[in-house]
């Protein structure tokens, strides 16, 4: 799998790297409040250079191994990390199947910008990874990523009960799917 950079109309989605540590690790702190009922419980740690540049490099190894891929959101021509889509758990053969992940930065929601990037992974998933199908966890209440996937194609297959512990609680989630029709 040989990846690059790649683009929408308003934005650059740039593969995870070390070199990204700073604007990764200040888009963490920017969003740490925002992010919290989304997502699990963090320690300070998870908050500096440091540790972002380990994960950043452990995203680097799972490319060049096939199994996740990262991006990093942000506008055209900016620095600025806004967000991030991800497809990690990927595999191959007879499943090609991966599970995605997005966030978006506390300023920039509901501007269309995650549907874009969203749109643009799924081209990515589809056509340079070989996809078949894309599944997005998302919990109920969590009603502004709901309506990404579901602008984005994604249908519910249904509910998984006590799915992931965010924020210390263990949480339903709706079972997101998005199928590539093209492989079939």
């Amino acid at each position: 799998m040989v990846l690059g950079e790649y683009f929408t109309d308003r934005l650059r989605l740039t593969l995870s790297h070390p070199r990204l540590a700073p604007l990764v690790t200040e888009y963490f702190i920017r969003n740490r409040e925002f992010l919290r009922a989304t997502e699990p419980e963090r320690e300070a740690a998870f908050f500096t250079r440091g540790y972002q540049k380990k994960l950043l490099q452990a995203d680097v190894e799972r490319c060049f191994a096939g199994t996740a891929v990262k991006f990093w959101l942000s506008y055209r021509g900016e620095a600025r990390v806004i967000g991030m889509l991800s497809f990690s758990a990927i595999v191959m053969g007879a499943f090609c199947s991966c599970y995605v992940g997005y966030r978006l930065d506390k300023d920039e929601v509901n501007k269309g910008l995650m549907t874009e990037a969203l749109l643009r992974g799924e081209e990515i998933a589809f056509c340079d990874i070989g996809l078949h199908r894309l599944e997005a966890n998302i919990m109920p209440r969590n009603k502004q990523s709901l309506r990404v996937a579901e602008k984005a194609g994604f249908v519910c297959e249904g509910i998984s009960q006590k799915y992931l512990k965010i924020d210390g609680v263990w949480e339903d989630h709706m079972h997101m799917v998005l199928l590539n029709e093209s492989m079939e």
